[in-house]
C-alpha cells in the first residue's frame, strides 16, 4: 500500500514508514511552507506516516514587507 499526500489537486504517494519530513522531501514540499493534517488534526515533522494515511497538504500564505 501507500501513503496518499494531497496539496492543491496534486496527489502524490510514497512509501509507509517514512517520517512526515522525508515524505515532504521526496515531493519536493518545503516543509515550512505547508501544514499538514490526517483526520483533520494537524501532524508534526516527526510524525511516523502509516499504510492507507491520507495526509492534506494546507499551504501556508504569508504575507509581510
Amino acid at each position: 500500500m501507500a501513503v496518499k499526500l494531497i496539496l492543491r489537486d496534486e496527489e502524490y504517494e510514497v512509501k509507509p514508514g517514512m517520517t512526515l519530513l522525508s515524505a515532504l522531501q521526496k515531493i519536493n514540499v518545503v516543509p515550512e511552507s505547508v501544514i499538514a493534517t490526517r483526520d483533520g488534526e494537524m501532524i508534526l515533522e516527526d510524525e511516523i506516516l502509516k499504510d492507507g494515511d491520507v495526509i492534506k497538504l494546507i499551504a501556508v500564505i504569508s504575507g509581510g514587507r
